[in-house]
């Protein structure tokens, strides 16, 4: 028997473990499935509508929008084809976690960016970060700077 693959589809989005958020060209969230309900501690009903601030620590948000309008403005990415970026991240709570993302850019017939989509995975084998925003004792080699500064909208900083 065939499943339903519309019905498919909505149920992997909408139901899976990893985060799915969709924010729009402004970087307002559209989309917030179940996933970012349980690793970000945000209902859908209190996500959807706020800027993407509310799970970017605040002392990386000037590079986040720099990052964001940039993929907005060119549609290109490096982590758009795959590349995977781990970053720091907040909880409703404030608790800053670690969060491993790719995106899917989504664009008009004329190649306008509309939004991003990214699915994001809980990194829980990541050292906790001090309150003070540094890593504690994680760093992959080459990519120390990029990991403490970097954050969801670091998109364009590497973009292709």
């Amino acid at each position: 028997m065939e499943p339903d693959i519309d019905r498919f589809y909505r149920r992997l989005v909408r139901d899976t473990a990893d985060a799915i958020v969709y924010a729009d060209a402004e970087g307002r969230i559209g989309f917030w499935n179940a996933g970012a309900e349980r690793i970000f501690g945000f209902s859908a009903a209190q996500a959807v509508g706020k800027p993407l601030d509310i799970i970017i620590p605040e002392s990386l948000r000037q590079r986040h929008w720099s990052g964001y309008r940039e993929t907005v403005r060119s549609g290109k990415s490096r982590y758009g084809a795959g590349d995977v970026l781990a970053v720091p991240a907040l909880r409703k709570d404030g608790t800053r976690i670690s969060v491993e993302f790719t995106i899917l850019p989504f664009h008009d017939r004329a190649g306008r960016t509309l939004g991003m989509a990214a699915t994001l995975r809980d990194d829980r084998t990541f050292a906790p970060f001090s309150p003070g925003g540094s890593v504690a004792g994680y760093m992959m080699p080459g990519l120390e700077a990029n990991y403490v500064t970097a954050n969801l909208g670091v998109l364009a900083s590497n973009h292709v």
